[in-house]
């Protein structure tokens, strides 16, 4: 019966790999798609638009990148890498392009409460390159909304939320992970964490380098800190401290056109400007605060203070418009970011009605030295422009879920009102300087029926308000744009959970009001829209055995288009196939391990003509663990196990290079090859 179910799941990851590439599969006969290679992963029928994902995979993979602890969340996501490794993730999900996080809709991240997507950034609305900061044996869990249904979320959050929980303390006092692996890379992460009364505590280091495949070499080194102290003066309450702070350090070879690739000229893994790459600092001290009350309350409290300097030296079209010195820029960010939450938490009964209403407030202060200059080398050449930002964000909000007929109907509805402030101080035209406000109310409702209890089937209905805001500088220069994008988000579907068995199936409709693209040459933000997609999502969890189980999901997007032209023109730049599928071995005879898959299909790259695309791809990745001794593992991680040739991300635009004329092409990011880490794992003084 094992093998016959390993059969299946095997067929099932290729076979989803198939339908990637254009292989037609039998709509009557529905694949199994993805979830996650996580051992306990659940979209309960109350709330089946959010998913958990436990920390198995964070602790038993060897990361050799820290982009890839994007990859391994799922839920739709497609993410792929600019730059090789050093810069913030491209993410695409539900058929639009988010950039590096921020735009389109925006993918809201979050670490224990404090936003990871960065306003007015040197590099893109929102963008998310604070995520190198975070160690993947630190994660303690992951949550995932599948779009703008909580009212506890606001900015960047119309297509969906990933908070990620850190662990305020090491189940043993001393951890130790040494890895090395291809392309020169080394990694190491040390953590100390005491066992004291009354208190929780961890400090961890994590250093890690690597060349990665390309000519010219990555020389990517990443160093971070990351420490906490939570006390417990009883076991109602709870104050807590949190440090983290990294730098990373690269070069980067950048998107190369691919016709020079496909004629020979340039190696898959070549370069056009080998000066390109980026340095980052930050640092990132918090205070955290809960109370357990009567009846089951809680009050939760927090406080935030960042501080982070970015400099990214980039070169998109190479000589296109300076055939002498190409066209090389640094983008510099300079920021001071405060924040703080507060959140109450009440059950509550009315009659034979149990609920639960949640209410909270928000404030968020980004103070911004934000620049774009020309260089030569990395040496800047001039000014293009130089501004300094405040953006400000308040919001207050409230949601109630209500229980009715004895648990078989759950149904919310919430509400949240956010104000922004857009202060630019223009450092070289005074004249585009100013103060713009924008407010804007986010209504949710949702509701999920379970026609009988003898039949484990849930109906379940989603509906919410997500915003994305623009750019400061766009806000303050064009007052009559749009300054807060919206997504109305409206889910349908049905849950199932039997036995060791559970499906989750939906339908999407996703309304936005501007799509936003970034134009890299001179930092600002271009405005079109309204545009709407919609399509399906299918996800499911299999336990085969106590050490086996089977997470799989696909998203497919129908159609995405701009709304109101006289002629049909899509939204391009993203997948409308994206899925994933992992089949994972739990504590079997001392081992751990997991294959899985994530794979997305050929898509578009200009509006109007359907024969300019990117490629699909289908990538495999095997880790597994081995328990050697008490306190000793040895891992082994084979990334792109079949070493298929792909690209990350893809853009179409116009280049340049030495003794061409402009011409508009495809130019991509490749994928890194098989990729082979060995590393050692010592678990030592267990608590």
């Amino acid at each position: 019966m094992v093998r016959t179910w390993g059969l299946l799941a095997c067929w099932t990851l290729f076979r989803i790999g198939a339908a990637a590439q254009g292989e037609k599969i039998d709509e009557e006969k529905p694949v199994i798609p993805p979830l996650h290679q996580s051992i306990v992963v659940t979209a309960t029928p109350v709330e089946p638009s959010l998913d958990r994902r436990d920390a198995e995979v964070f602790h038993r993979t060897l990361f050799s990148r820290d982009d890839q602890i994007l990859h391994v969340l799922d839920a739709g996501i497609s993410a792929g890498q600019h730059e090789g490794g050093g810069k913030s993730l491209e993410i695409r999900r539900f058929g639009f392009n988010l950039d590096h996080g921020g735009v389109n809709g925006g993918l809201k991240v979050l670490v224990d409460d404090i936003q990871q997507n960065q306003s007015t950034q040197g590099h893109g609305q929102g963008y998310l390159g604070s995520l190198k900061n975070l160690s993947p044996e630190l994660v303690q869990e992951v949550q995932l909304i599948n779009g703008p249904f909580s009212a506890e979320y606001g900015d960047f959050s119309g297509l969906g939320v990933v908070h990620i929980r850190l662990r305020e303390s090491l189940p043993d006092q001393w951890t130790v992970r040494v890895q090395g692996g291809s392309f020169n890379t080394a990694r190491g992460f040390l953590g100390y964490s005491p066992d004291l009364k009354n208190a929780d505590a961890l400090v961890a280091y994590e250093g890690s380098s690597t060349d990665g495949p390309f000519q010219n070499p990555l020389r990517y080194r990443r160093d971070n800190v990351t420490g906490n102290y939570t006390r417990h003066p009883s076991s109602q309450q709870s104050l807590g401290f949190r440090f983290m702070g990294g730098r990373n350090d690269f070069y980067s070879s950048g998107q190369i056109p691919l016709d020079e690739v496909a004629a020979g000229r340039l190696d898959r893994f070549g370069f056009i400007d080998p000066t390109g790459g980026g340095r980052v600092r930050s640092g990132t001290a918090a205070i955290y605060y809960r109370r357990d009350g009567a009846g089951g309350s809680v009050f939760k409290a927090d406080g935030f203070l960042s501080r982070s300097l970015f400099d990214l030296y980039s070169n998109f079209t190479f000589f296109r418009d300076d055939p002498e010195n190409g066209d090389g820029i640094q983008q510099h960010d300079s920021r001071l970011i405060e924040g703080t939450n507060a959140q109450y938490l009440r059950p509550h009964r009315l009659g034979g009605v149990q609920g639960l209403l949640t209410t909270g407030a928000n404030y968020h202060d980004n103070q911004i030295n934000v620049g774009l200059y020309p260089r030569i080398g990395r040496v800047p050449t001039g000014v293009t422009n130089r501004a300094n930002a405040r953006v400000s964000n308040g919001a207050g909000y409230a949601q109630e879920n209500i229980t009715l007929l004895h648990g078989r109907v759950l149904a919310g509805a919430g509400v949240r009102f956010d104000e922004f402030r857009f202060n630019v101080r223009d450092r070289l035209q005074p004249a585009q300087s100013g103060v713009e406000f924008a407010g804007l109310w986010q209504p949710k409702a949702s509701l999920a029926f379970t026609p009988s209890q003898r039949v484990p089937l849930t109906l379940h209905a989603n509906y919410g308000r997500g915003i994305s805001t623009s750019d400061a500088r766009a806000v303050v220069q064009h007052p009559g744009i749009k300054r807060v994008a919206t997504t109305d988000f409206y889910q349908l579907g049905a849950s199932h959970h039997s036995g060791r068995v559970s499906v989750t199936t939906d339908l999407f409709w996703i309304d936005r009001s501007n799509e936003q693209v970034y134009v890299p040459d001179d930092g600002t933000t271009e405005f079109k829209g309204p545009s709407r997609a919609y399509g399906y999502e299918a996800k499911t969890s299999v336990e085969i055995t106590r050490h086996l189980s089977l997470h799989a999901g696909m998203t497919k997007v129908a159609n995405a288009y701009f709304r109101g032209l006289f002629a049909r023109s899509y939204v391009p730049n993203a997948p409308h196939f994206v899925a994933n599928a992992a089949l994972t071995v739990s504590s079997w005879r001392g081992w751990s391990g997991s294959l899985r898959m994530r794979a997305i299909n050929h898509y578009r790259l200009d509006e109007q003509d359907p024969t300019i695309v990117a490629s699909g791809h289908t990538v495999f990745d095997f880790g597994v663990a081995r328990r050697i001794r008490r306190g000793v593992e040895f891992n082994l991680t084979l990334d792109n196990l079949t070493d298929r040739s792909y690209y990350e991300t893809q853009n179409y635009f116009e280049s340049a290079l030495p003794g061409q004329l402009p011409r508009a092409r495809i130019h991509g990011t490749p994928g890194y090859p098989l990729t082979v880490a060995v590393g050692v794992t010592f678990r030592l003084r267990g608590k």
